[in-house]
């Protein structure tokens, strides 16, 4: 008899063959997607004050996006060290797989228990929404919420991670986001940064920090309008490709959010939400938000690596871990 790991190998391989095959050819018009459309699971139902009933004033963004797949019940057997809390789009399940099958591992460190999860908003394609569907049944580290995934709702997602870990994470002690095309080092991460020997922080946030101001070339992909922000500089933020923080400051950013103007920056609102909290990020040079040509000893001293392909991935990866006691 096959075992439960073959089978959903098999299974993977089936799905995926099919998602590439569509990919490849002509999309289907919406009539036809209406007819192959497959129903979502319906996620458990949270009440909105389950976690945040002290807030008593009108939200200016209630975030009131229900989730279309969640995985409630990830933390519920022992808190996790640490969460990882990767932004994603339906189409880069290459990226995904890579990252699960490296640094993502949550098996890789048996003494410190990490969860990984993908965040997700509902694409408006039926097939993509069906694809990643089937993949989480599989794997179980996907959580959607009902907003349209798009760049300019990047800030969303993130707001989506920090609800959930304050809802269905809230012992955890650390948080790490970050994307897909990013390559981490979770030893140095880990062990190196957050030490889980130690006493754990709190109010804390870290990162590459950026002190910038506000591009008003439209143009610009980081275009930010006068009359949504006319401040001519930005609080001290962390760029959005990777930045870490204690546990308890994910539910200090959601609830502080409820009653802050959104930005489609994501990384520059919630330089917003850490500036009304009191809250500094440190500079962290680990972190490197542009790509860096790949060498043992330069990657080992880094957190983060940007710009990262799926094949690079499992490279940098292979060769780190078959070295581990090479000298630099």
């Amino acid at each position: 008899m096959p075992s439960k790991v073959s089978c959903l190998y098999l299974l993977t391989v089936v799905c995926w063959a099919s998602a590439l095959w569509y990919l490849s050819v002509s999309r289907p018009s919406s009539s036809y997607v209406g007819q192959v459309s497959i129903p979502m699971r319906k996620a458990p139902k949270v009440s909105k004050n389950s976690t945040f009933s002290n807030i008593r004033t009108r939200s200016l963004n209630p975030h009131d996006f229900g989730y279309l797949i969640n995985e409630a019940k990830k933390c519920e057997a022992e808190p996790p060290f640490l969460v990882i809390l990767i932004s994603t789009t339906h189409k880069e399940f290459n990226a995904r797989q890579a990252i699960r099958e490296t640094w993502g591992d949550e098996t890789t460190f048996p003494d410190v228990r990490v969860v990984t999860l993908f965040l997700l908003g509902r694409s408006t394609d039926a097939v993509l929404n069906q694809m990643v569907e089937q993949e989480s049944q599989i794997f179980h580290d996907i959580i959607v919420e009902n907003f349209i995934d798009s760049y300019h709702n990047l800030t969303l997602k993130t707001l989506m991670g920090m609800r959930w870990v304050a809802t269905f994470c809230p012992r955890a002690q650390y948080v790490l986001k970050t994307d897909s095309d990013i390559f981490v080092n979770m030893e140095n991460l880990i062990y190196n940064l957050l030490k889980p020997t130690t006493k754990p922080r709190r109010r804390y946030f870290t990162g590459y920090v950026i002190n910038g101001g506000p591009i008003r070339d439209m143009r610009s992909k980081w275009y930010m309008p006068r009359d949504l922000y006319p401040e001519s500089k930005y609080p001290p933020f962390c760029s959005g490709t990777g930045y870490v923080f204690s546990a308890d400051v994910a539910e200090l950013i959601y609830k502080t959010s409820l009653h802050t103007r959104l930005l489609h920056l994501e990384d520059v609102y919630v330089g917003v939400c850490l500036r009304k909290l009191g809250i500094h990020p440190f500079q962290n040079s680990g972190f490197n938000h542009w790509k860096m040509a790949y060498s043992l000893c330069r990657y080992r001293r880094v957190v983060t690596v940007h710009q990262i392909s799926p094949e690079e991935m499992h490279r940098i990866w292979n060769d780190m871990t078959s070295k581990k006691n090479l000298k630099c």
